[in-house]
């Protein structure tokens, strides 16, 4: 993850397996984070998790749904994009009520390491 951040940093873009593994390890954090199965987050290709805790979600579409770009959704892990602020330059699609993840971002600092 220390290397996606790093090329963020730079202005540049990690290649690809490096941001594939910073997104899952990010989604994961997020799972942990934010324990539940009320919003479903989705970050294509690499990956997606069920989070938030509230009414769980069974069959078809969930209700509610955050879906972005990989590079988008290490911005908002590392605090580097705040939630609301995407949504709105559609950035991220949210969908139902409790789509949103402001609670919980960012879920790491500028180094990588878990915000204090």
């Amino acid at each position: 993850m220390a290397r996606a951040i790093a090329a963020l940093d730079n202005a540049e873009e990690p290649d690809r397996e490096t941001l594939k593994g910073a997104v899952r390890e990010l989604l994961h954090a997020l799972a942990e984070k934010a324990p539940g199965h009320t919003v479903e987050v989705r970050v294509p290709p690499y990956g997606a998790v069920q989070c938030v805790e509230g009414p769980r979600h069974r069959r078809g579409t969930p209700p509610n749904v955050i879906e972005c770009a990989p590079i988008v959704f290490l911005e908002l892990a590392c605090g580097r994009v705040d939630f609301a602020d995407a949504v709105r330059a559609g950035r991220v699609s949210a969908s139902g009520q409790r789509a949103d993840l402001t609670d919980y971002l960012p879920l790491v600092d500028k180094d990588g390491e878990e915000p204090a």
